[in-house]
């Protein structure tokens, strides 16, 4: 695709949407066009094959199932369609974004057991076992495969054999992970996994997805619908029925999706995720530099986002430090983790590590117009 002008490129370092080519961005520039014409209705099938395949998932077993929206479209989706009547879920919260399904769980008044762990830490597989020993009301599993509000990777392979060895389905959010790091939905213990436009697979923001097992899916139509737009399976019943999305989708969208799917598949599953590894492995090089710590132990960080320690100076102001970034095209996002003051560097879309090392050098001079010395001692 030629590029006759080029978009300015701002580097995004906040939790997504991510930095995107210019390719996917003009992607969207098509004819107008009915989204129930079948030239549309083909694009929509190319693409949902593709997001299988992304996951080394067998097509015979596993499906995607497209929503408008953002990830927690699909969040909501999932939780409020898989657990059976008078059945409970539970989630292995150790974040922000796992507590998320414990709030969808309520709102929705499904019974959830909420196994809450220490945001700085990994679940602890031994009270997960307990807990689905305990209590045999437990249908679903569920727990983020990578908490991008700390960066930390759980163990989702883990969590996924316990969950099977009871009987259970295992549902791993998988919202900042899919495109970024090897996944093999079946190696994983994964029935069903989720992700953005936005996120690892650097398209626009406005469609969401699952891949799932069919048979499970298929298995939903006779649990309670708690939901009429976020259902599951009147979402996949249409498009195998009719090969498209029950309501309106997001058409350009789609159209930049696809794009994003052939550009991944151009740089390749193990080239991406290597150049993304260069990019965490020059954060924490920055920040050393610079005289900055991580929140995370670095052994569990799932090398896409680091969470780090703001000084307790006085003098530190992120927005300060994000405006003066944002200024020369960089962003970067505050922390999520309530009672310390942290914020964010997440390497999720089209970037390089030298676009981090150019990011610390405007870096260092933002924290010297707030009357640091580098490094920070």
């Amino acid at each position: 695709m030629d590029i006759v002008n080029p978009v300015k490129r701002n580097v995004l370092l906040n939790p997504g949407p991510a930095t995107t080519t210019d390719t996917v961005k003009y992607a969207q520039v098509v004819p107008d066009i009915c989204p129930r014409e079948k030239e549309f209705v083909n694009v929509m099938d190319e693409v949902r094959r593709e997001l299988v395949k992304v996951v080394h998932a067998d097509p015979k077993k596993y499906t995607a199932v497209l929503f408008t929206g953002s990830g927690t479209v699909v969040q909501d989706a999932l939780v409020n369609s898989l657990v059976p009547a008078n059945k409970k879920i539970c989630v292995v919260n150790n974040g922000s974004y796992s507590a998320r399904m414990v709030e969808i769980a309520q709102y929705y008044h499904i019974p959830c057991v909420d196994l809450k762990f220490p945001s700085t830490g990994l679940p602890d597989l031994k009270a997960v076992k307990e807990a689905l020993d305990k209590d045999k009301y437990i249908a679903v599993v569920a727990t983020t495969h990578h908490e991008t509000g700390t960066g930390v990777l759980n163990p989702v392979r883990e969590i996924g054999k316990i969950a099977h060895d009871h009987g259970c389905v295992f549902v791993a959010d998988t919202i900042s992970t899919y495109g970024l790091l090897p996944i093999d939905m079946e190696k994983e213990n994964i029935d069903f996994c989720m992700s953005s436009a936005q996120k690892g697979l650097a398209a626009m923001t406005g469609a969401s997805w699952t891949v799932g097992k069919i048979d499970e899916i298929v298995k939903s139509k006779g649990y309670p619908t708690r939901s009429y737009y976020c259902n599951l399976f009147m979402q996949y019943d249409f498009f195998e029925r009719v090969g498209e999305m029950h309501f309106t989708p997001p058409v350009q969208t789609i159209y930049s999706l696809q794009q994003a799917i052939k550009e991944y598949w151009q740089e390749g599953e193990l080239p991406r995720y290597e150049r993304l590894s260069k990019c965490w492995e020059a954060v924490h090089k920055g920040m050393q530099e610079i005289g900055l710590t991580s929140v995370i132990d670095k052994k569990i960080q799932g090398k896409l986002v680091v969470t780090i320690k703001a000084p307790k100076d006085g003098k530190f102001d992120f927005f300060k430090l994000h405006d003066y970034c944002y200024e020369r095209g960089f962003t970067i996002y505050p922390g999520k983790m309530f009672g310390l003051e942290t914020f964010r560097l997440c390497n999720l879309g089209v970037i390089t590590h030298k676009d981090i090392e150019d990011f610390f050098v405007v870096a260092k001079e933002a924290f010297r117009k707030m009357g640091y010395s580098i490094p920070i001692k």
